[in-house]
């Protein structure tokens, strides 16, 4: 004998508010979201980038009335002490940059009227566990003025004269948390006087960068009445830098106060010792 089953009758699916089609503002955020974002980093106002740049250099390097976007702007750019220092100078004229994302990394050109006979040409590349910096050859030249802005030591020397800067084939590698430096950078600090001596000028000078499994760095004395010399090497992270001063004898008169101050005095010759 059979016996009547009534089988249970399949329920119908309710919809809830989980399952409930996306409200129209939904919609409208997300695409407001997509347009704004991209334009965003787009347009980013120049005045992030002179934050950045004010963090990374602990207030010693400012991006002053930055204009434009990150990726295309300018500012005055000013040289400080750092934290409360009061000592602060300005490079004459307006830095001009312009920031290109690449697929591994940026390309970055800087030019300064007053300085830059041409655009300094740089491009820094993503690498595995590290990354590339590589400055194109180029001349630049600066008044030594500006590095009063810096503090001690140089508010009390108050360089005067013209520092000319050049690089060939500089490039910085930084992997497994090691600096690495090919190429050189030549600077010369030319018709030199210090507000320490009333010679003027007291003469002229070369400081080289030489990259190299160990970097080097070598101080010359191209002409004057100062004698600065000088070589040093990087141990690590760190520069140690061993050099002396002295005057001709017709001007140590002349050029005692800044010999006292510059390094340790040593008879006739005053010891320059970093690191």
């Amino acid at each position: 004998m059979f016996r009547n089953v009534s089988l249970p009758q399949r329920s119908r699916p309710r919809r809830t508010a989980d399952a409930a089609p996306r409200a129209p503002w939904g919609w409208a955020t997300a695409g407001v979201l997509a347009g704004v974002l991209p334009a965003l980093v787009v347009f980013a106002p120049a005045q992030w980038l002179a934050g950045a740049v004010d963090r990374a250099s602990q207030g010693q390097v400012l991006l002053a009335q930055a204009r434009g976007t990150v990726w295309t702007g300018s500012a005055q750019l000013v040289l400080t002490g750092g934290g409360a220092s009061q000592d602060r100078t300005a490079l004459p004229g307006r830095l001009e940059w312009r920031l290109r994302p690449r697929w591994t990394g940026l390309r970055a050109q800087v030019h300064a009227a007053c300085c830059m006979a041409a655009p300094l040409q740089a491009r820094v590349d993503a690498r595995w566990g590290g990354a590339r910096l590589a400055i194109a050859d180029g001349q630049s030249q600066f008044p030594a003025g500006l590095l009063t802005g810096l503090g001690t030591p140089w508010n009390t020397l108050q360089p005067q004269g013209q520092l000319a800067l050049q690089t060939r084939g500089l490039e910085a590698l930084w992997t497994a948390g090691r600096l690495v430096l090919a190429g050189t950078a030549q600077l010369d600090a030319r018709a030199m006087s210090s507000r320490l001596s009333t010679l003027r000028p007291m003469g002229s000078y070369r400081l080289v960068l030489q990259g190299g499994e160990v970097p080097t760095l070598t101080l010359n004395t191209l002409d004057g009445d100062l004698q600065l010399n000088g070589s040093g090497q990087w141990v690590g992270q760190r520069l140690r830098f061993t050099g002396e001063a002295s005057a001709t004898p017709e001007r140590e008169a002349a050029l005692a106060n800044l010999l006292n101050i510059i390094g340790r005095r040593n008879g006739a010759r005053s010891i320059i010792t970093v690191g």
